[in-house]
């Protein structure tokens, strides 16, 4: 937005010997380009840009693509656009990073849509925590790796497609995002971490890939609107609490890759009318099907360890257990 650079100069805004300039050619042309060396200098150009998108009418949206960040590393561009300038929409577009700091735009309240630039391989820690009138995100496929707390609160987000890229859904990436009807899960991912979808409310299906060999404890907990599941055909072990409350799950079918189902892991799901436990599940834990209040049966190996007290903890006390011979 400020191309004159040498009028702020002139003003005694920037000073030619600690500030530095550059020439970039876009298609719109010519255009200079300022490269910070430090915060403090970065928010003094923020604020001029600020005060011209005023002027123009187009505040909050403020393009900064004229702004070289390279110099700046990540500790320095930590929460930038979440503390005082949580009220501006930024255009970062050109800013040529690999990586969007943790708390970047966390708590800011303008963005609504934003699409990572192809640059950014790796996105921190509650980069985007509770923007909460974030509706939508586009990820390329240059994101290897999406941190915990990403998307935490973004209770506006209603869906997101994870590129293939990525590998692992860290811990609480999606925690409380309420409005999320849609999540697409890629082949690539090997693990959903510890509350990676928790109180993910209006969630209805999910499927779950099988290059997935774990999924955490209360990974889906609190989904209560969940009402199909689909789990890949190598997973190992369902976690603690990881379908716990999910009241809408009507059925769920456990692969025969399943070696462990650990406690509290369908408490609640008050919908579940029957379950077919596979020969490979050596292992039931306390209260895993504890208050399906619908679960009429089971039927299991004869071979599974049920570590407490078969009719009163890890089963309704009205469900009829049917052990395999």
């Amino acid at each position: 937005m400020i191309k004159d650079f040498q009028t702020y100069i002139n003003e005694g805004l920037f000073d030619r010997n600690q500030s530095e300039f550059n020439i970039r050619k876009t298609d719109k042309g010519i255009e200079q380009v300022y490269i910070p060396r430090t915060k403090d200098e970065l928010y003094k150009y923020i604020e001029l840009d600020i005060e011209q998108a005023k002027k123009e009418g187009t505040y909050p949206n403020v393009n900064l693509n004229n702004i070289d960040v390279s110099k700046l590393g990540n500790d320095e561009l930590k929460g930038l656009f979440c503390n005082i300038y949580r009220q501006i929409n930024p255009d970062i577009s050109n800013w040529n990073i690999k990586y969007i700091p943790n708390s970047f735009f966390n708590s800011n309240e303008q963005i609504k849509e934003f699409t990572i630039p192809d640059s950014v391989t790796n996105i921190g820690e509650s980069a985007f925590s509770f923007c909460t009138n974030l509706t939508s995100v586009t990820i390329g496929n240059s994101v290897e790796s999406i941190e915990r707390y990403v998307f935490q609160g973004c209770s506006g987000l209603t869906s997101i497609t994870i590129p293939d890229s990525v590998t692992n859904i860290r811990t609480y990436t999606f925690l409380s995002c309420s409005s999320l009807s849609s999540i697409t899960i890629p082949n690539n991912i090997a693990s959903i971490e510890y509350g990676a979808f928790n109180g993910c409310t209006n969630l209805t299906s999910v499927t779950i890939p099988d290059s997935v060999t774990s999924i955490g404890d209360y990974a889906f907990n609190n989904c209560s609107d969940l009402t199909s599941v689909t789990i890949g055909n190598n997973v190992k072990i369902i976690g603690s609490n990881a379908f716990r409350n999910c009241s809408g799950l009507t059925s769920i079918t456990i692969p025969e890759s399943v070696t462990s189902i650990r406690s509290a892991t369908f408490d609640g799901c008050s919908k579940l009318t029957s379950i077919e436990i596979p020969d490979s599940v050596t292992s039931i834990g306390i209260r895993a099907f504890s208050n399906c209040s619908s679960l009429t049966y089971a039927t299991i190996s004869k071979h599974c360890h049920i570590s407490v007290n078969l009719s009163v903890d890890s089963f309704p006390e009205n469900c009829k257990i049917i052990r395999r011979k």
